[in-house]
């Protein structure tokens, strides 16, 4: 992968991920393989574009300016890097990502966040229906237990899933910029 052309997307890595009660799956592992890809990507000047969930009712979790809808502070964004807001579980549908990645000449995701079943699923999908070569990192995203489903075993669907068809799947570790 070219560093010219790809770019690292965080999805929804945002204050309100850390505020339930229950924890992601492996929260602190994941986290910490964001931090490192954050600044693995800034050493190589690969753009870091951050995706925000935006909520507009009170008492969302995510309502534009509150505590819980910032993005976390372990990779807070820096100035010259962009924050797309969206209301979705899909970071294209009425945001301005196209756009942005269209400016950059971006033609490579490298995608990790939260929550793997909604935002990841939908973003990866999507960003491959586009036309853009997906990198799903795939020990650094997650969600919480469902009803149904552990979160362990969400988590490795989706991998299987996505790394089936839609992303090339790999390890924190074997991502290079």
């Amino acid at each position: 992968m070219e560093k010219g052309n790809a770019a690292l997307l965080l999805v929804d890595v945002q204050n309100a991920m850390f505020s339930y009660e229950s924890s992601l799956y492996r929260e602190d592992e994941v986290m910490d393989n964001i931090v490192g890809l954050v600044s693995k990507a800034r050493a190589s000047e690969v753009p870091v574009i951050y995706i925000q969930h935006t909520g507009y009712d009170d008492g969302d979790e995510f309502l534009e300016g509150s505590h819980t809808w910032q993005i976390d502070p372990r990779i807070q964004p820096l100035v010259t890097e962009s924050v797309i807001m969206k209301t979705t579980c899909d970071s294209f549908h009425k945001t301005g990502l196209e756009e942005e990645l269209r400016k950059r000449n971006i033609e490579n995701l490298i995608i990790a966040g939260m929550q793997t079943e909604f935002c990841i699923d939908t973003t990866s999908r999507r960003a491959f229906s586009m036309g853009y070569g997906v990198t799903l990192v795939k020990d650094a995203h997650s969600t919480f237990d469902s009803a149904n489903l552990t979160a362990a075993q969400i988590v490795e669907h989706h991998n299987y899933v996505l790394g089936g068809a839609f992303a090339r799947l790999t390890a924190t570790n074997d991502i290079v910029f």
